[in-house]
């Protein structure tokens, strides 16, 4: 399998994850989804201003959030052209995650190593609108976390 990460950080302020870790994530993620074309996957770290901007524009929500992902639409002849798919953009705000890692007592980069995979999953059109949905979604993260040695974060809080 291989796995692109391509990283824009807007947030140098902000302890963001480095390209080994975001790879590493990603590419159980991958594994996991038992995707074995290679792929390629943007991430963009953001402001809380660019996310709550984001979320405004794209899911009618008012406030920042941790991850938006923004599953990429091209088309299959420009595809077939192509040596590893892109999948799409996953869009982090540091400011949010860290806050959150806080209130819900857990590790820093465990949070984010969640974070991630979440958006990761989404690109996959995996979502969470029902509850059978979020049950798959959330299973395949707490799988994916688990081999990162990453206790279920759903049971946290």
């Amino acid at each position: 399998m291989t796995l692109t990460v391509e990283i824009d950080n807007d947030c140098p302020e902000q302890w963001t994850p480095n390209q080994q870790f975001c790879e590493n994530c990603l590419g159980i993620a991958q594994t996991i989804a038992k995707k074995p074309e290679p792929l390629t996957v943007s991430l963009r770290f953001v402001s809380r201003s660019e996310s709550k901007d984001l979320n405004s524009t794209y899911r009618n929500k008012q406030t920042p959030t941790n991850v938006l992902s923004f599953p990429a639409d091209l088309p299959a002849e420009l595809l077939e052209s192509l040596d590893s798919e892109p999948i799409g953009d996953i869009v982090v705000c540091p400011e949010v995650v860290t806050a959150e890692a806080d209130q819900q007592h857990k590790p820093l980069q465990d949070h984010w190593s969640q974070m991630l995979i979440h958006g990761f999953f989404h690109l996959l059109g995996y979502d969470h609108e029902s509850e059978a949905d979020a049950e798959k979604m959330e299973a395949l993260e707490i799988k994916c976390l688990k081999k990162l040695g990453i206790s279920n974060p759903y049971l946290i809080g």
